[in-house]
């Protein structure tokens, strides 16, 4: 099936110069029919799938930021597409202008946005809201100079959204009509945006720098297999209108010889194959009035030869905005800062070998000049990584082997010499990975460029002699680590990567190639080679390749042993193998950068693919016990279904080190897999760009889409921002994906790096989550029960209560061989298995740390679809300070539920107490709110939730967000400030906080003797409370500002709201000795909660003073648990103080 753009050219190829002079521009009715037919069938499932939702999303964040926007649409056609989108958007547009040149279009244009006539049918207006009457430019958009006669901008209007549907394909060159629309952008705020939906390939925009960019690779037109269709038809798609003429023998030409080429390249489809399809990608692409900024970028930052490329063909063909060259850290950090200035992304280029390096109209950074190598001894007293190997992001595998081997080294790379940072970073199967695991377990350090702040950052194990001036470890190291072992493109740029290093090997090399008879002795060939596989030692692996040749299948094998002692490195019987493959055809003994010429695709397969002849495409998944049925099936099938003989499957051996690493270990999540099933489409390089190219892509795809089912993953190093890969990207990271989605939020907040590895959003989150604590017979189940059901009745919202250990307990009744349904509802058959359930979630909690974080992050992304949600069946001590951080955006309290010992003894079972066993959830924190459940009943119950929990989600805690305005990149570069002291500046800000306060938080300051505040943010909200509620206020000041006697501390600055230019990192504050009266319980009022550096210093002052922990409770305005506070006050010795916060904002 041919693409459109292909067709075109197809066409015209076949015009004869006798037919030149019959050819002819389009008339406007000749138009009118083949723009028609290119909207039916499934030419409109583009405008449905991808067009409308694009561009319904570009309307929602520009609604996010005003009331309403003017749209100016370019060509639309008889029908606005802004009419298609939902009721309320349209509802939003308020002004609307089209240039239609055709004058039957923009007859019908007008009519159809015509309010009168609508009122007159009963219909309602495509665009209802419109302040003034559409205005429809019978002219099209040039590129004249405007004057007071000119259409083109009458009256100097500004739009907040210009959009080219469908107009882009007669405009050559691009770019200066594109800038023409840029100047009629609207200039605050800065997302006004031209949006270009195009179909014949990519649009070249020479310079201009896009914002943002979506391909929708799988549209298609089809067209009724009609001749006086297929006329019509191919004449709009060829741009000119045709008569039929007739040569010497008195046959028709050029309109006959078009419906055979249309029949020729199209795909028949249909019952009677009476419809012909045809391939329609789209692309769309959005420029801001910043597309133009390019030269600042590059009078600042080398740029690439005009000779530079790359090693992926199908990059090649992308024409990047610019492509810089950096020569130092300055200048990557230059890419950074103007990236983040203009809110544009980035591409990164290291070996070249993804298919996204290079993204059309998009800056993309070649990391080529970083390439040096080094090899690093331990020094004395440094022994704990032995050699490392320090690589530049630049450098490509073949380079850091060689290094590498001159000091008897080795690091566990990939088996492509030529590839780089993305792929060592992104995962890395190599043949040492059954030995010492994949590239990214190697990696122990890396120093890379945030994409928060341009910042230079320094993570793990960096060689004194390797860090850059300037250089900080930062706050979350650990975390920044972890996510760039498996993920690492996503997160910022990386400038070098430090690797553990290895005893150098050689490696003895043995080769079968079995011919097969046919597709069932295909498949039981490889069920033979995967029970054979299993046994090989961990210095053993094996690789497979299923490919066909000449209409036969074959089977290839190659072997790796590695060995570093030379006297073991004679030549040994795999007897296993060699019974089940025979005699093997070929074997060799190389080192290191020899083994790169070992690969069977090079030479052994269809005369090698090798040597420049062939281009490829491929996807992978992992696969467990591939000699199954269905799996051995589906690998042959796919070879069978192959669109080109060149095409194969590769399986890469697996195992060994790979699965001996913790799931959650490093960010590259899949480890459970017995093979890594590449699937490789290969076509002859001349056909680069052709319909046989596409259809092979898609026959990777389809073959993978087949696989994922039976798979145990995706490896997420091949994969960009093609809408397919999307789909495979969300099997690409294991249980992982939560965090990861998490650390993407917080370390890579605007998306500069949006050409990675797609990684999937973080997921909405429930407005409130209510963790439903206490100890066993309490009635935690019972209790979140009676308040769903509150919430449900009573609140305008919806409301759910899950378990959180259901999952433990399914796993643990597999495991043990229980009735998993008696331990979910039986109380005495759970309470019979309870010592051995807790200790079997002990155990899993030992093997994966970090267990109960997937648990929390599962149920809560399994209710995106509840405002509230409760959670019982905690296991964890302060779950607020432990969790909250993972969700930023909701709010997060603990109901911790109480009752005596004989209620709960009734409630498990006589017989079922333990002596101690309240003491299994002895507190060492500090409970939001407390709930005793000792009376019968759900009386009580419910009068708790109305009072202490419903007010948690009452309208005017929204309204009090909604005042706290945001201010991007302030006080420094990459902090999203909230102004929190703004609500003190609107109209009854003050009155509703302070209300608020009373509403929600009467529990908390409920019988205090003070109000405590420290300046200069708590001032004012704790001068308004403490006048509210009758109640003496006590300062916290600078040391110098009260008069004497005082106590003081020291406190530190945050790094948050500090200036950059601030050199004090501590400063003393004070108050009054004798301000609390002895004994008095307090109340500490602030505006925010973030690192929680100003409260854990406040906090000691009043321990200083005497006043206990007990006795102390904490009132903020807006909280961040992003930057785990909470957590702070409890590694202080602090976590028994009560939190209460009225707001909570996720982010920076």
């Amino acid at each position: 099936m041919a693409t459109l753009d292909n067709l075109k050219r197809a066409l015209r190829d076949q015009v004869p110069v006798t037919a030149l002079p019959t050819k002819q521009a389009l008339s406007e009715a000749q138009y009118q029919a083949g723009f028609g037919l290119m909207r039916q069938g499934s030419g409109w499932t583009t405008y449905t799938d991808f067009i409308i939702p694009r561009l319904s999303e570009r309307l929602a964040a520009l609604l996010k930021s005003r009331i309403s926007i003017s749209a100016l649409e370019i060509g639309p056609g008889p029908k606005s597409v802004f009419g298609c989108l939902p009721e309320t958007q349209r509802r939003k547009i308020k002004r609307y202008t089209a240039f239609e040149p055709n004058s039957l279009f923009a007859t019908t244009l007008a009519e159809s946005l015509d309010a009168a006539a609508a009122a007159t049918s009963g219909e309602e207006p495509l665009l209802p809201s419109l302040q003034s009457p559409p205005r429809i430019c019978q002219a099209p958009f040039t590129l004249e100079e405007d004057d007071d006669d000119d259409d083109n901008n009458k009256d100097g209007e500004r739009y907040d959204i210009i959009l080219f549907c469908h107009s882009m394909y007669g405009m050559r060159p691009k770019r200066p009509f594109v800038e023409k629309a840029l100047k009629v952008l609207a200039a605050q705020p800065d997302d006004a945006a031209v949006v270009i939906f195009h179909r014949m390939g990519d649009v070249d925009l020479d310079g201009l720098v896009c914002h943002q960019t979506a391909w929708f690779p799988g549209g298609s037109v089809s067209i009724p297999n009609r001749d006086e269709e297929l006329d019509v038809f191919s004449q709009f798609v060829a741009g000119c209108g045709m008569r039929n003429t007739v040569d010497a023998e008195g046959e028709e030409t050029t309109l006959v010889e078009w419906r055979k080429v249309c029949r020729t390249l199209g795909r028949f489809e249909g019952p009677l194959g009476d419809r012909i399809f045809f391939a329609a990608p789209d692309v769309m692409v959005a420029l801001t009035r910043h597309a133009t900024a390019l030269p600042e970028l590059t009078a600042r930052v080398p740029l690439a030869e005009a000779s530079w490329t790359v090693k992926n063909r199908d990059a090649r063909l992308h024409r990047p905005a610019a492509v810089a060259r950096p020569t130092d850290l300055r200048h990557i950090q230059e890419c950074v800062w103007w990236a983040l200035q203009y809110k544009v992304g980035l591409s990164v280029v290291s070996g070249g070998h993804g298919g996204h390096c290079v993204v059309p109209n998009v800056v993309a950074i070649d990391m080529g000049a970083f390439n040096k190598v080094y090899v690093v001894r331990p020094r004395d007293g440094e022994l704990e990584f032995g050699p490392l190997i320090v690589a530049g992001a630049g450098a490509k595998t073949e380079g850091i082997v060689s290094k590498a081997m001159e000091a008897g080294l080795t690091v566990p790379l990939g088996s492509r010499p030529s590839v780089g940072a993305g792929l060592w970073l992104q995962g890395g199967i190599g043949h040492l990975a059954r030995l010492h695991g994949l590239a990214c377990d190697a990696v122990v350090g890396a120093v890379m460029v945030n994409v928060v702040s341009g910042e230079i950052l320094c993570l793990g194990r960096v060689p004194a002699e390797h860090r850059p001036a300037g250089a900080v470890f930062p706050e979350h190291e650990e975390d920044l680590l972890w996510a760039i072992k498996g993920a690492g493109t996503n997160f910022g740029v990386v400038v070098g990567v430090v690797f553990k290093a290895y005893t150098a090997p050689t490696y003895l090399v043995r080769n079968w190639v079995i011919p097969l008879r046919d597709s069932l002795g295909a498949a039981h060939r490889i069920s033979e080679f995967d029970i054979v596989a299993r046994e090989l030692p961990r210095n053993h692996s094996a690789d497979a390749y299923l490919y066909m040749d000449a209409g036969r299948f074959y089977l290839g094998v190659t072997t790796y042993e590695s060995c570093t002692d030379a006297s073991s490195s004679a030549k040994q019987k795999l007897k296993p193998m060699e019974a089940i493959l025979g005699p093997e055809s070929s074997s060799n003994t190389v080192d290191g950068i020899g083994l790169f010429e070992t690969e069977m695709y090079m030479s052994g397969m269809h005369g090698g693919h090798g040597g420049g002849k062939t281009s490829s495409f491929k996807r992978c998944v992992f696969l467990k016990d591939i000699g199954t049925n269905k799996i051995a099936q589906a690998l042959v099938a796919a070879v069978e279904t192959r669109p080109t003989p060149l095409c194969y499957v590769h399986l890469l051996h697996g195992g060994g080190a790979v699965a001996g690493v913790a799931v959650d270990a490093a960010a590259f999540g899949c480890r459970r897999w017995d093979f890594a099933c590449v699937v490789t489409g290969v076509w002859p390089r001349g056909e680069d760009g052709t319909d046989t190219a596409r259809a092979t892509r898609q026959w990777v795809y389809e073959t993978i889409g087949a696989l994922l089912p039976l798979s145990v993953g995706v490896y997420g190093a091949d994969l960009g921002p093609d809408p397919r890969d999307l789909v495979l990207s969300t099997k690409a990271f294991g249980p992982n994906r939560p965090r990861l989605a998490r650390l993407k939020q917080t370390f890579d907040p605007h998306n500069i790096m949006r050409y990675a590895c797609p990684l999937p959003g973080a997921p909405m989150e429930p407005k409130l989550i209510i963790l439903v604590t206490g100890a066993s017979g309490a009635g935690k189940d019972y209790c979140a029960a009676i308040w769903t059901c509150v919430f449900n009745k009573f609140a305008t919202c919806s409301t759910r209560t899950v378990s959180i250990s259901d999952a433990v307990k399914r796993e643990y009744a597999e495991a043990a061989g229980a009735d998993a349904g008696r331990l979910l509802e039986d109380r005495t058959y759970k309470e019979q298995h309870r010592p051995a359930l807790t200790a079997f979630f002990h155990e899993r909690v030992r093997q994966r740390p970090r267990l109960p974080e997937e648990q929390f992050l599962n149920v809560v992304y399994a209710a995106v679809d509840v405002d509230v949600l409760l959670i019982t069946g905690m296991r964890d001590q302060a779950p607020v300070a432990t969790f909250s951080h993972l969700v930023p955006n909701s709010r997060v309290i603990e109901v911790y539920v109480t009752a005596g010992d004989e209620v709960r003894e009734g409630r498990r079972g006589s017989g079922n107490m333990e002596n101690g066993d309240v003491d299994m959830f002895a507190l060492n924190h500090h409970p939001d709110y407390t709930f005793s459940n000792n009376s019968v009943g759900d009386v009580a119950a419910g009068a708790f939730a109305k009072t202490r929990l419903l007010p948690l989600v009452h309208d005017d805690l929204q309204r009090l967000g909604n005042m706290i305005r945001s201010i991007p990149d302030f006080p420094r570069q990459g902090v999203e400030f909230r102004h929190v002291l703004g609500i003190a500046q609107q109209p009854s800000g003050l009155a509703l906080c302070m209300l608020l306060f009373e509403r929600c938080l009467s529990h908390v300051w409920a019988g205090v003797g003070a109000v405590v505040c420290c300046e200069a943010g708590g001032f004012v909200f704790a001068s308004a409370f403490a006048s509210k509620v009758n109640i003496p206020l006590t300062l916290i000041r600078r040391a110098g500002k009260l008069p004497p006697p005082t106590i003081s501390v020291f406190k530190s600055q945050s790094h948050i709201s500090s200036s950059p230019s601030s050199t004090n990192l501590q400063e003393t504050i004070e108050m009054e000795r004798d301000a609390i009266p002895d004994g008095a319980s307090v109340v500490v009022v602030d505006d925010v909660l973030a690192t929680g550096k100003t409260l854990c210093a406040v906090l000691h002052l009043l321990n200083k003073a005497g006043v206990d922990n007990d006795k102390i409770n904490i009132m903020v305005v807006a909280e961040f648990p992003a930057h785990r506070g909470r957590e702070a006050l409890s590694r202080h010795g602090f976590g028994n103080v009560g939190v209460q916060s009225l707001v909570v904002f996720g982010g920076l």
